[in-house]
């Protein structure tokens, strides 16, 4: 393969990606529901628990992290005690060899340590789906390895949860395998709302495609509000990254945070949280995020039981009381940035900016550049092998027709996700894995699952398409010991 017309296509990419456009986001907004907010609190009982997570590993997915830390600070800010907060994140930013700042990790670029203090409740590889789904139910004896530290919550008590990382159609990343189904999820929502341990939950998801996995499947009855970063069919974005106004230090190569994520934590940061209710919440954030309606933003959505958004943020992440002469004000006055980078293309931003800064022959260099290729060279191979594996199952001209086909709004991404989870793996087999940018081709695989296909097809047409798993990072099939998620 030349390298030369792939590093001239990641420049090209990269300009795109940073420069200014007035593009009109063609997906309408959703219609919001106004409320009044309530002059108290509904319940001042019970106690709020939080799970945060982060999906992801490597340095250039320093956000997803990053993120978790801040929204840890935030809650203990809050009046949050540690014990009722559990933390899942990879641990490998904050001293990582590419982190400026040993030891300290920021959410914007004059944002203060958010790393200091953060539990180390599950860490590598105990990063996983099962310990998650485990930490919610307060299964104490599900979990492997951690601190032990559940959501051991009661019938008056009140949950948080927040997910960091990329996503997909109908799934979320994790840094270990497997990757996170939504139907699972959903199963795990529904058993806890069955326990009777908890009065309300709300979820906020920042993933790309995240509208997907409460979209038709999500139902309403459960006590759950859940917004999303984006509906199911876009990216989310990352923000504060090279070449971005405002950008980080020049020395960090990386981006801070994430549109959505860095929206509500910035909001919650700076208001009394005793009157500011989730629905004014999601108004604000949802503005900020659709980023002026231009390309570089993303629809905020809401899913669930829509009547608790009417209920104070205090319930869920208590309030800082240096805040409690700020008063709310229907308005946002956090401005959003001029551009924001797509969450699939923060790692080459990563990968081009460590480029462009190294020096002319040195190793620094040499490796960014084999970052690069090795990135490019995965988007490539996942991209053409689905192509094919479509026009391989369907014809040459139904193939990219069914690639592409999109369920109407309301429905699930996919009616059998046991078919959807076997494909995948058996994708994954003959052609490695898909790895965070290529969880962008769920769609397609339950699209083929939705048209009847089976595995013996499947892994007929991947074996026909992948002669051999391409030898980088990207394809391996262990995630655990690569640079992933």
């Amino acid at each position: 393969m030349d390298r030369f017309p792939i590093l001239f296509l990641v420049a090209t990419l990269i300009t795109l990606v940073s420069g200014g456009r007035d593009d009109i986001l063609r997906l309408p907004s959703e219609a919001s529901r106004f409320f009044q907010a309530p002059a108290a609190d509904e319940n001042d009982e019970g106690t709020r628990w939080a799970v945060l997570i982060a999906g992801s590993n490597g340095y250039w997915n320093y956000r997803h992290q990053s993120d978790v830390c801040h929204a840890y600070q935030l809650l203990r800010k809050g009046g949050l005690k540690e014990e009722n907060i559990v933390v899942f994140m990879y641990d490998d930013i904050a001293f990582n060899e590419e982190n400026p700042r040993p030891g300290v990790i920021i959410n914007s670029p004059h944002g203060n340590d958010v790393y200091k203090g953060v539990p180390k409740d599950y860490v590598g590889e105990e990063v996983t789906v099962n310990n998650f789904f485990a930490s919610i139910l307060g299964n104490k004896s599900a979990l492997t390895g951690g601190s032990g530290k559940v959501v051991d919550s009661g019938p008056n008590d009140h949950i948080f949860i927040y997910y960091s990382d990329h996503g997909g159609p109908g799934v979320l990343g994790m840094p270990t395998s497997p990757y996170m189904y939504a139907s699972d999820l959903i199963e795990v929502l529904k058993k806890k709302h069955a326990s009777g341990t908890y009065k309300s939950l709300v979820f906020y998801l920042e993933a790309c495609e995240s509208g997907s996995i409460f979209e038709g499947l999500l139902p309403e009855g459960l006590n759950i509000y859940a917004t999303t970063a984006a509906n199911a069919e876009e990216s989310s974005w990352g923000t504060y990254c090279p070449g971005e106004y405002p950008s980080p230090p020049p020395e960090y190569e990386t981006c801070l945070g994430d549109l959505y994520s860095v929206a509500w934590m910035e909001d919650s940061d700076t208001h009394n949280l005793r009157t500011e209710t989730l629905h004014q919440q999601y108004e604000l954030v949802k503005q900020r995020t659709m980023n002026g309606n231009s390309i570089y933003g993303s629809h905020v959505m809401q899913y669930g039981d829509i009547r608790l958004s009417k209920n104070n943020l205090f319930l869920y992440l208590g309030t800082n009381p240096a805040n409690d002469n700020f008063t709310f004000v229907d308005e946002n006055s956090l401005v959003p940035p001029s551009k924001a980078v797509n969450q699939r293309d923060a790692d080459l931003i990563h990968f081009w900016d460590k480029f462009r800064k190294a020096p002319v022959g040195s190793s620094r260099k040499a490796a960014a550049e084999k970052q690069i290729l090795e990135a490019m060279s995965h988007r490539m191979h996942i991209d053409d092998s689905i192509k094919l594996i479509g026009k391989l199952l369907f014809g040459i001209e139904k193939g990219p027709e069914v690639l592409s086909s999109v369920r109407p709004a309301g429905q699930p991404l996919v009616d059998d996700w046991d078919c959807l989870k076997t494909l995948v793996r058996t994708f994954e087999t003959h052609c490695g894995s898909l790895s965070q940018y290529g969880m962008k081709h769920m769609r397609s695989f339950a699209n083929f699952c939705n048209a009847g296909i089976q595995k013996e097809q499947m892994a007929e047409a991947s074996a026909q398409a992948c002669d051999s798993i391409p030898a980088t990072p990207w394809s391996t099939l262990h995630r655990v010991s690569v640079h992933n998620s």
